[in-house]
């Protein structure tokens, strides 16, 4: 049983997305994002870090492909989509494990400490015209002379 949850997530990417196709033909990128919790200390009025919390994202078709070309390590991130809960049974051992990963709906760069440039994909025939368009490159990595 999988239970779904509505979540948006801002944070940063702990190390550039995984790109590839599933068995039944489908893009996926997958990314892990960091959040860090800091918290403001009432006795010493100042900022403190109070842990950092990791999210394993996926997102699948067009936007997969967009999110891989255009994200890296270390970049800031906005997601939405649902929190998904499940189950499987490990083959080894014998015992139920538990996942919790962030199924994206929307994927793009966070404007907060960044600026982007944004390059609009071809449209598509087909089903493909109805997908998410456009793609988001960090300012850092477009024009700024550095390669990746």
């Amino acid at each position: 049983m999988t239970t779904r949850i509505p979540v948006t997530l801002e944070g940063n990417l702990t190390g550039d997305p995984e790109h590839g196709t599933g068995e039944s033909g489908n893009e996926y990128a997958r990314f892990t994002v960091a959040i860090n919790d800091r918290r403001l200390n009432q006795r010493t009025n100042l900022w403190e870090d109070a842990g950092t919390v990791f999210h394993r994202v996926v997102v699948f078709d067009k936007q997969a492909r967009h999110v891989a070309d255009s994200l890296h390590k270390g970049d800031s991130v906005v997601v939405a989509g649902d929190l998904r809960f499940g189950s499987y049974v490990d083959k080894e051992s014998g015992q139920t494990r538990e996942t919790r990963d962030v199924i994206a709906d929307n994927v793009g760069a966070s404007l907060k400490f960044a600026t982007v440039s944004v390059e609009r994909t071809p449209i598509a025939e087909g089903p493909a015209a109805h997908a998410p368009g456009p793609s988001a490159t960090p300012a850092s990595y477009a024009g700024a002379g550095i390669t990746r």
